[in-house]
C-alpha cells in the first residue's frame, strides 16, 4: 500500500510544543479540515491515555500514536518534527523523540493494523529514519516523506555493472532450460535498493526483500513482491521463508519451478544463481495447495509470527538465546489440549490491542517468550495466551535426535488439531514449523557465508 497518498505537506510541521501533549494538540489542528471536523479535545485526552497504558514509541526517535475515530476519510496522518526532543509524565525516552506520526484512522477501515505494520517496517530502516530526521529544512523533510512513502525516486538505484547484467540474462536462460515458471530475485543484496531493467520476458518476478521502502519503489518493477526479514548474511538465506510466504498468498503454486538469484546481503553483487522444485522443496510438509494453512489462519498472521520468531533466533532477548514455541490456529479447538502454567498475560485487552498484526505487540511478545510454555494465537492474529502448557495426546512420531519436549509437543499439537507450531531453539537458533505432524526446518542460524 501506498501511504504517500494519504500524507499531505501541508499536515507535515515543525512542532513548537516543548510536551507531548501540546505536540499531538497541534497535530491535531492541521488534521482538522473542511470536510473533516472532530472533538480534539477529546481525541486528545485519548491518545494521551493510550500514551500512558502503552507507549507508541519505536525508538530511533520515532513515535506513532494512533487512534480509529468514526469518519469518512479511511486514514489521516500528520507529521512534526520536534528537534529538541519533547516531555511527557518523566518518561526520559520522549526526550529522545525526533519525529511523531499520528495516524487517525476510520473504525470502519479494515487495513489498519496492516498499515500500522507497515509504517513500523519502514521505521525499523535506520537510513530511512535517519534521512527524516536530519532533514535540514521543512521542504526536504516533505520530499523525503514522500521518497520514504512511495512516491518514486527520480535517480537509478541499482549498481548497474557488466557482471550483475550478466547474471541476470543467465538467469532467463537457466529458467528457459529447466521450465521454471518465475524468477525469485533476492533485493537485499544491493545496499541501495534493486531495480531490475533487464526483460525477462514472459516469466513472472518476484522480489524478496525486508525494505519496506524498496518495495514500495519496485512494484513497477515485479509482478509481485514478498516481505521476508533477514537474519543473516548467507546467500539466499531467506529462500524457504519467501517461498512458504509465496505459497500461503497463491504467490506461486506447488507445482511451479523458481530460477532464484541473489548475492551477499548490502555486497551489491549477484552472485548465486538456484532452481528450486517448489513441490519437492515442500513435499514433506505440504500434500497439496489446500495444506498450506489452516483454514482460520490468515497468511499475514503467519508472515508476522515467522517475522518475529526470526528475530528471536537470531538476537535472542537481552543478549540471552531464547526458545519459545508460537500455536497458531482456531483459539477455539486448540484450548482443549493446553494449560494455563501462569496467569495470562494478555487477558483482559482489547483484541485489536493484543492483535500481532499491530507492530507495538512485536516488544511485548519478545519480553513474555522469557516465560515457559507456548503462545497461543488465533488465526486472525488475536494472542489469547502466553506460558501454556501443551499437553496433547502423545502420538507415535520419530524426531531427530537433539530435539527436545518444546518441539515434540509442537508436533503434537499439529497433529491433535488443524494449526502451525512454530519452534524457535535455545540451543541453535533454528526456527521449525510444524504442521499436520511434519517438520519444515526453515531457519537455521549461521556464521558462514556460503549457499
Amino acid at each position: 500500500m501506498r501511504l504517500d497518498r494519504y500524507i499531505s505537506k501541508n499536515r507535515i510541521i515543525d512542532i513548537v510544543s516543548r510536551d507531548l501533549e501540546g505536540a499531538i494538540k497541534e497535530l491535531l489542528e492541521v488534521c482538522e479540515t473542511s470536510t473533516q471536523s472532530f472533538d480534539q479535545k477529546e481525541l486528545l485526552e485519548d491518545l494521551l491515555e493510550r500514551e500512558k497504558t502503552m507507549t507508541t514509541y519505536l525508538g530511533s526517535g520515532i513515535a506513532l500514536p494512533h487512534l480509529r475515530i468514526p469518519m469518512k476519510r479511511p486514514y489521516l496522518f500528520a507529521i512534526g518534527r520536534c528537534p529538541d526532543g519533547l516531555e511527557f509524565e518523566g518518561h526520559g525516552e520522549y526526550k529522545d523523540l525526533r519525529l511523531i506520526f499520528l495516524l487517525l484512522a476510520s473504525d470502519k477501515e479494515k487495513s489498519y493494523l496492516n498499515v500500522l505494520a507497515s509504517l513500523a517496517r519502514t521505521f525499523q530502516e535506520p537510513a530511512v529514519v535517519e534521512r527524516l530526521i536530519e532533514s535540514p529544512d521543512l521542504t526536504t523533510l516533505r520530499t523525503n516523506v514522500a521518497t520514504a512513502f512511495g512516491r518514486p525516486k527520480d535517480k537509478k538505484r541499482t549498481k548497474d555493472n557488466k557482471f550483475n547484467r550478466l547474471i541476470l540474462r543467465e538467469a532467463v536462460k537457466i529458467a528457459t532450460g529447466a521450465k521454471c515458471s518465475a524468477v525469485m530475485v533476492f533485493g537485499d543484496t544491493f545496499a541501495g535498493g534493486v531495480d531490475i531493467a533487464d526483460d525477462f520476458g514472459d516469466f513472472k518476478t518476484l522480489l524478496v526483500s525486508q525494505s519496506a521502502s524498496e518495495m514500495s519503489q519496485a512494484k513497477r518493477a515485479f509482478n509481485a513482491i514478498i516481505p521476508v526479514r533477514s537474519f543473516g548474511n548467507n546467500r539466499l538465506s531467506q529462500l524457504r521463508s519467501a517461498m512458504l510466504i509465496g505459497l500461503t498468498r497463491g504467490l506461486i503454486k506447488s507445482n511451479e519451478r523458481l530460477c532464484c538469484v541473489g548475492g551477499i546481503q548490502q555486497s551489491n553483487q549477484f552472485d548465486t544463481l538456484v532452481v528450486v522444485d517448489v513441490e519437492r522443496e515442500f513435499q514433506s510438509v505440504f500434500t497439496r495447495q489446500s495444506d498450506m494453512l489452516p483454514a482460520s489462519v490468515k497468511p499475514e498472521v503467519l508472515e508476522r509470527v515467522l517475522g518475529i520468531a526470526t528475530e528471536l533466533s537470531v538476537e535472542g532477548r537481552e543478549g540471552k538465546p531464547i526458545g519459545t514455541l508460537f500455536v497458531i490456529g482456531e483459539a477455539t479447538k486448540i484450548k482443549p489440549y493446553v494449560k494455563q502454567l501462569v496467569l495470562n498475560p494478555f487477558y483482559g485487552y482489547e483484541r485489536e490491542e493484543r492483535n500481532i498484526l499491530n507492530p507495538f505487540m512485536d516488544e511485548t511478545v519478545k519480553e513474555f517468550s522469557f516465560i515457559d510454555g507456548a503462545f497461543i494465537i488465533n488465526g486472525d492474529g488475536v494472542l489469547e495466551a502466553a506460558g501454556s502448557m501443551i499437553h496433547a495426546p502423545d502420538y507415535i512420531h520419530e524426531l531427530p535426535s537433539g530435539l527436545g519436549t518444546r518441539h515434540a509437543a509442537a508436533n503434537a499439537i499439529s497433529i491433535a488439531c488443524d494449526c502451525i507450531a512454530l519452534v524457535v531453539s535455545a540451543s541453535s537458533g533454528q526456527v521449525t514449523l510444524f504442521r499436520r505432524g511434519q517438520m519444515l526446518p526453515l531457519i537455521e542460524r549461521s556464521q558462514s557465508s556460503s549457499v
